[in-house]
């Protein structure tokens, strides 16, 4: 099922709060007396008399409300922040992960990378079956992200092949294809080699468990985001994750590509 068309209003509340709240102030200022002053300093008398009557403030209820649009996107913004994190930090196991809905599952896939370092943007090109999901930016990298939310069927070679021949078409570096369930051998065979992670559900849940203590150090007091530079696999340098040994309970680090490559710090 695809997703409706993005309006203005939707993709200043995809934006970080912030933002939202600074457009508002620009909305209001440009069109209460920006607008007034370009035609107040234009040649034509015509223009100049339409200038003056602007800036006595015939845009002013216009300003008001684009100010008021873009502060209610940016409390949309706000309020979808906070539910990301508490989303993530709710999250106890890969059974709590399989019982979300195919939205709430991308919210969480995207809340782990953002707080792995990479700024997310939600495309609104995927939807319940699949597509372009999530775009990821870190370090000059752009990674497309593909969520499955599927409990029973396993992620087939062909819906890899899918993601993989979008790459080159959205000028992407990387594919990564979140499930929760399992990926078939021919998945797993034809990811081989190439810049394609599969992330399982347990990887999945390894890599939000990994960041569930860290989501606090992740922000600035300032409530800007920090990247960090993440450690680099010695074999095929791709970004490692924090895991833990299952026998032993250790803490390691290994390669974000796993099982594709099994290199481990």
């Amino acid at each position: 099922m695809a997703r409706r068309k993005e309006s203005g209003l939707d993709i200043v509340a995809s934006m970080p709060w912030p933002i939202g709240m600074a457009l508002g102030v620009f909305a209001f200022l440009g069109i209460r007396y920006g607008i007034g002053a370009y035609f107040a300093h234009s040649g034509s008398p015509i223009a100049q008399g339409l200038g003056q009557q602007l800036s006595d403030g015939a845009l002013s209820p216009l300003a008001w409300i684009a100010m008021l649009l873009c502060w209610v996107a940016a409390g949309v913004s706000f309020l979808r922040s906070k539910k990301r994190k508490r989303l993530l930090e709710t999250q106890s196991g890969l059974e709590s992960v399989a019982n979300l809905g195919w939205r709430e599952f991308e919210m969480l896939v995207g809340e782990a990378y953002r707080r792995q370092g990479y700024t997310v943007e939600e495309t609104g090109l995927g939807g319940a079956d699949g597509g372009i999901d999530l775009v990821l930016r870190r370090d000059g990298n752009k990674t497309l992200v593909q969520c499955k939310q599927w409990r029973t069927r396993q992620i087939s070679a062909p819906k890899v092949r899918e993601m993989w021949g979008l790459l080159h078409h959205h000028g992407a570096d990387s594919i990564k294809i979140v499930g929760v369930g399992e990926f078939t051998r021919d998945a797993a065979k034809f990811a081989e080699g190439k810049r394609i992670e599969l992330v399982n559900g347990d990887r999945l849940v390894e890599m939000v468990r990994s960041v569930q203590s860290a989501g606090t150090q992740a922000t600035a007091p300032t409530g800007l985001h920090v990247a960090s530079k993440q450690p680099e696999c010695p074999k095929c340098g791709a970004s490692m994750v924090q895991r833990a040994n299952r026998k032993t309970g250790e803490s390691f680090l290994g390669c974000s590509k796993y099982p594709v490559c099994k290199g481990t710090r």
